[in-house]
């Protein structure tokens, strides 16, 4: 079946309607070889174009003929052939170069001389044809739009002769050089000229966001397409159809906002949020070339835009069958799992492919917004190579960034000793770091960075990148994008001094309050990028407390979250004493007054503030209760001066009061833990309460020594490991050089350092603490308890509600969650040594998610029928999808990973008997987990989330980390606060998880809820992967 657009074209130019031009028209367009001619231009060609496939091996003309054809390359390649006529050699042609797609040759047409060389196809070739009186018409109608493309200049489409030359064909071929290693000619390769024997693809032009990115659409996306373009036919045949635009039709297409209305009734509401998440559906389809605009104008919108499938776009589509129907039926949900997966990627990279300010393509309306900035910003804050960069450079970053995909692997992007043209970001993919005499020195991945060097230097560059992977994607930042950056930095920086030196940096950044007709903003805000601890904490009171708040500015709450990293209570409360009490000289008696009052109102403000952002690690620090109790004293003293304070007086009462409550409290309660693990105690309706851990906690657990006799101890939870050490010295009379360490039952074994402190809540789950002299350490084993239960609990488990046992894990874990405080975050990532302070709170949590993983692998692991295993497995994906319904991350993560276990996914008979259903949702939830992009998908999951909510606990963690390893805390004995920025947020996101009650319905009632609750808080499990995976092999041996 021929398409349709080859029929147009087969017809004689008088023959042609408006109706067949537009078809053309709507096929060139996105053809290399015309991606940057005029429309006008294209048009006309469109009018005079004849469409030729010609085989393999055909001449398509000799050096020496007259020419009568100007060519455009569509598919295929071409071999040019020159024979040396000056050595007389008439019969042999050496092969100079070879055509391939988006090539135009042929112009020696307009001036009647002979062709230059011997054209020949080396495949099966698809070419556009326009004749010699034709090619001179258009020539002459439009002389200035047809130089940029006949002239060879590196932006254009490679020419094989240049019809302005006066050189001698001859000339023309000696000075492009004729060789047996010839070149092929791209679009894509035009910029490092012919000539070139190793392109690079420095500083390549984006791709216009509405082509594709693909030269063919992935299978994945193909049959996406398909199973979409089906259910449309069969569900609402109506919308995909002719349509007349500006007395123009376009044939069977579809309607931009109509297709994102369909697209959210035909979707579950779980899988599609919002119009915009449905756009970016729609836009996946569109960057693979499933879809289209009919002008290859727009990317997706959710506009009155035409659409067009591949298939009706080429001119090949039909009605399906019922065969097909079907298959579309069967596939629909999971086409829609997979789009809704890889949408929000789709949607960034659109977003980058729009051009920057300084590139404009011609359309106003596809610069980047005011949205898309914010955008691309969010993506930025998890990319590891910018983590140390400020907030404004990352906002600058966001407006100038260009998106490159390259295709093959091997291409060299740029070789050792170019000039230094652009700094390059890997977004996906990886590329080989190549020296000369040394070869691939290392391999950078995703979220990794190079190029910048050369650019900061203005130096060489010092090694070439070699792509080392199909589909690459980079972030691309050009050296004039980059060094303007710089300077605005620099200019926007403001730097406050004391004695010479830097005390508080400051950063100039223009608010959302207006703009000037010439775009300049009219209102600036300053954000602290560093500063000494003292002088930061000036600039709160004068700068944050009397003044109205913009809500974007955290600056304070930052401060507050943070300040035990660099200014502790002890510092931080004298200080506030100091500006409290502080006076001024040398000014009248009422602007003394003036200035003593709001000295003191800002101070106590402070401190108001301080108790609600800080809640119990404020409450129970002693050395803050002796400042509030001396504050106290002092406004009472003031009160009698300045009535005006009496408000503030009233307030840090309150705050008072608070806290000499909860230190009352503290003299007569204290819990017992046991083995790191807490008491409960019951609240009136007799459900378990769980209450913080606390450094002054007694902890009763055991000490072993190397012939598993022991000791019990009980200390408090904050007591040392070389306390420790001593404690059971004495008791068991053992002598001295002992070391304390943990055991696990791998028979791995942990040292403890002799500051180390609440080490029972950081052991792994079957760990044991053991003592030892430290030359007998290599003869510590793990005792027998430490290898876990050796049957299964399936007799009891599976009597239980899939439903019931979700709720009552959320219930516990959400008790964990609740009990840690947002500083053992801190102390986590900054070593709670450092601080003194314990994080057992935290431990347990993190452990607890450990528990659950190892949980679902051991049960599987220890039930030996097969048939039971699958109804284990069928279980655990209930209770996950429950998990995830109650917004139990944290669970979800951990039933679903040990699911996925080596020992447990290794099972083919029991996974192949799961099932079609279960497998499904078990695809989805792994989905779900993809840890690429930062864990993007799990993100916007969350995003979509209200609180009461559990996240996934390592990652949070991990952010920590990554925050705290790729950013130094200090600068020139500054703190850092862009890094304090950054750990408060986090922080934030924690706080706001649980900013609600838990509120969550329970399933109805079951008579062994208590057996149920026992039974998920007090998990057995074996922690140790050897021996799991031998009980998998003993289920199912591998197979020869």
């Amino acid at each position: 079946m021929v398409a349709e657009w080859i029929s147009c074209l087969d017809k004689r130019p008088s023959e042609r309607t408006g109706e067949d031009l537009d078809i053309i028209y709507s096929r060139l367009k996105d053809v290399k070889a015309f991606e940057k001619i005029h429309p006008l231009l294209l048009q006309q060609i469109c009018c005079y174009g004849y469409y030729e496939d010609l085989e393999k091996g055909i001449t398509l003309f000799r050096q020496g003929d007259i020419g009568t054809n100007w060519y455009a390359v569509l598919s295929g390649t071409l071999d040019v052939n020159v024979s040396d006529r000056e050595i007389g050699n008439t019969k042999e042609a050496v092969t100079i170069c070879t055509l391939g797609i988006g090539t135009a040759f042929g112009e020696s047409v307009l001036n009647d001389s002979p062709r230059h060389a011997t054209v020949i196809t080396s495949e099966f070739c698809e070419l556009l044809r326009v004749e010699q009186k034709d090619f001179k018409m258009i020539w002459e109608r439009n002389r200035q739009l047809m130089e940029g493309i006949l002239a060879p200049n590196p932006l254009s489409v490679p020419s094989i002769v240049n019809p302005a030359s006066t050189s001698q064909p001859n000339q023309a071929l000696t000075n492009r050089g004729i060789s047996s290693h010839h070149q092929t000619y791209h679009r894509s390769d035009s910029m490092s000229g012919p000539s070139s024997s190793k392109r690079t693809h420095e500083g390549a032009e984006p791709i216009h966001p509405a082509l594709p990115i693909v030269k063919t659409p992935s299978e994945r996306l193909s049959r996406a397409g398909f199973v979409l373009r089906t259910i449309l036919l069969t569900r609402s045949p109506q919308m995909i159809r002719d349509r007349k635009y500006h007395l123009r039709t376009y044939r069977r297409c579809l309607v931009g906002s109509e297709m994102v209305d369909w697209l959210i009734q035909q979707s579950p509401m779980t899988l599609v949020h919002s119009r915009q998440q449905a756009v970016g559906m729609w836009q996946a389809l569109l960057e693979e070339g499933v879809i289209t605009h009919v002008c290859r104008e727009h990317p997706f919108k959710d506009k009155y835009l035409f659409y067009r499938f591949r298939d009706d776009d080429m001119g090949i589509g039909s009605q399906p069958g019922n065969a097909e129907k079907k298959e579309a039926e069967d596939e629909f949900q999971d086409t829609l799992v997979v789009l809704a997966q890889i949408g929000p990627d789709a949607m960034m990279r659109m977003i980058l492919r729009k051009p920057t300010p300084m590139r404009a393509w011609g359309y106003e309306a596809m610069e980047r917004s005011v949205d898309d900035l914010e955008i691309i910003y969010e993506e930025l804050l998890h990319i590891k190579a910018l983590a140390h960069l400020s907030t404004m450079v990352k906002r600058e970053l966001a407006s100038v960034l260009v998106f490159e995909t390259h295709q093959k692997a091997g291409t060299v992007l740029f070789n050792q000793g170019d000039e230094g043209k652009s700094w390059y970001i890997i977004l996906k993919g990886s590329v080989n770091v190549v020296i000369y005499g040394k070869g691939v020195v290392c391999t950078l991945h995703e979220g990794d960075d190079f190029g910048k060097l050369a650019l900061v230097n203005d130096s060489p560059r010092a090694a070439s990148i070699v792509l080392r992977e199909d589909n690459c994607h980079l972030l691309r930042v050009d050296k004039d994008d980059f060094n303007r950056i710089l300077r605005d930095v620099e200019a926007n920086t403001v730097r406050l001094k004391e004695h010479g030196q830097d005390v508080l940096v400051l950063e100039k950044i223009p608010t959302n309050s207006g703009q000037r007709q010439d775009g300049v903003p009219i209102h600036y805000k300053y954000s602290v990028m560093a500063g000494s601890p003292e002088k930061m904490l000036e600039h709160i009171l004068e700068t944050r407390i009397d003044s109205k708040q913009d809500e974007a500015d955290t600056f304070l709450e930052d401060f507050l979250l943070t300040h035990i990293v660099f200014m502790s209570s002890k510092q931080l409360c004298p200080a506030l004493l100091t500006h409290y009490h502080a006076d001024i000289v040398q000014a009248t008696e009422q602007e003394t007054i003036d200035y003593i009052v709001n000295n003191k109102r800002r101070v106590i403000r402070l401190v108001c503030q301080w108790s609600v952002i800080a809640g119990s690690a404020f409450q129970e620090d002693p050395i803050i209760t002796s400042f509030v109790e001396t504050l106290f004293s002092a406004i009472c003293d003031d009160c009698r001066v300045y009535s005006s304070l009496q408000d503030e007086l009233a307030n840090l009462e309150r705050v008072l009061h608070l806290v000499r409550k909860i230190e009352e409290e503290q003299a007569h309660t204290w819990q017992v833990q046991r083995q790191g693990l807490g008491e409960f105690h019951r609240s009136e309706d007799d459900t378990p309460r769980r209450r913080p851990i606390k450094a002054t906690d007694e902890n009763i657990f055991k000490v072993y020594c190397a012939d598993h006799t022991y000791t019990t101890l009980r200390v408090p939870m904050n007591t040392t490991a070389g306390t420790i050490v001593r404690s059971v010295s004495e008791k068991m009379c053992l002598g001295e050089d002992l070391v304390l360490c943990e055991i696990k039952s791998t028979a791995e074994r942990i040292l403890f350092k002799e500051n180390d402190i609440c080490v029972t809540a950081g052991l792994s789950l079957n760990g044991r603490i053991f003592v030892s002299p430290r030359e007998h350490l290599d003869a510590l084993t793990p005792i027998p308890e430490q290898e876990g239960p050796s049957d299964s609990t399936f007799a009891m488990f599976e009597l239980m509600g899939s439903k019931e046992v979700a709720y009552q894990m959320t219930l516990y874990d959400w008790e964990l969650f609740n009990c840690v405080h947002e500083f053992e975050f801190v102390y986590h990532t900054f070593g709670r040594q450092k601080f003194g302070q314990i994080t057992a709170n935290l431990d347990l949590f993190l452990r607890r998610f450990n528990e659950v993983q190892f949980w679902v692998v051991t049960e599987l692991c220890l039930t030996n029928n097969v048939s039971k295993r699958v109804q284990l497995l069928r279980k655990f994906i209930k209770i996950a999808a429950y998990c995830k319904e109650y917004q139990n991350m944290n669970s979800f993560f951990a039933i679903v990973m040990g699911m996925s276990n080596i020992a447990v996914c290794r099972l083919t008979q029991t996974w192949e008997k799961l099932p079609s259903r279960f497998k499904k949702t078990y695809a989805e939830f792994e989905a779900t987990m993809d840890p690429s992009r930062n864990h993007r998908v799990y993100r916007l999951s969350v995003s979509q989330m209200q609180p009461p909510m559990i996240p996934f606990m390592p990652l949070a963690i991990k952010d920590m980390s990554f925050t705290h390893e790729g950013n130094k805390t200090y600068f020139d004995g500054l703190v850092n606060f862009e890094k304090m920025h950054m750990i408060a947020s986090t922080i934030r996101t924690i706080k706001y998880c649980r900013s609600e009650p838990f509120t969550m319905d329970p399933p109805p009632p079951v008579k062994n809820i208590s057996e149920i609750r026992n039974y998920v808080r007090n998990l057995r499990v074996v922690d140790n992967q050897r021996v799991l995976t031998q009980h998998s092999h003993k289920l199912e041996p591998r197979r020869s």
